[in-house]
């Protein structure tokens, strides 16, 4: 992720590798036969589920992730959390990191 320098200003990269992970995919798929059929069928399934998901809802993803990594485990709004999310990505601002616990909390 990429975050915003300015006070006010958030500048978010979202990533996506699902359209690269659906080719290989759908590759193997062409060639498996009827005993990897399933797996790769509910593979192919999960990722173009990954796939639809909105770039809010990747960002909430991400503040769930650092919040669970600091051991988090109520709102992602909370004082206590905006302040672990800051702690965990020091280059976020306050204003940053509140939009961001507000995405997560949203999703």
């Amino acid at each position: 992720m990429l975050f915003g320098s300015g006070k006010r200003e958030l500048s978010v990269l979202v990533l996506r590798d699902a359209d690269g992970i659906a080719d290989a995919v759908r590759a193997a798929l062409s060639t498996a036969g009827p005993e990897e059929r399933p797996g790769l069928e509910r593979a192919a399934a999960i990722i173009a589920e990954a796939a639809d998901a909105s770039a809010a809802e990747l960002r909430g993803r991400w503040v769930r992730q650092r919040l669970d990594a600091a051991g988090i485990k109520g709102p992602a709004d909370s004082v206590t959390a905006i302040k672990a999310l800051r702690q965990a990505e020091p280059t976020l601002s306050l204003w940053a990191a509140v939009s961001l616990a507000r995405d997560a909390e949203a999703g």
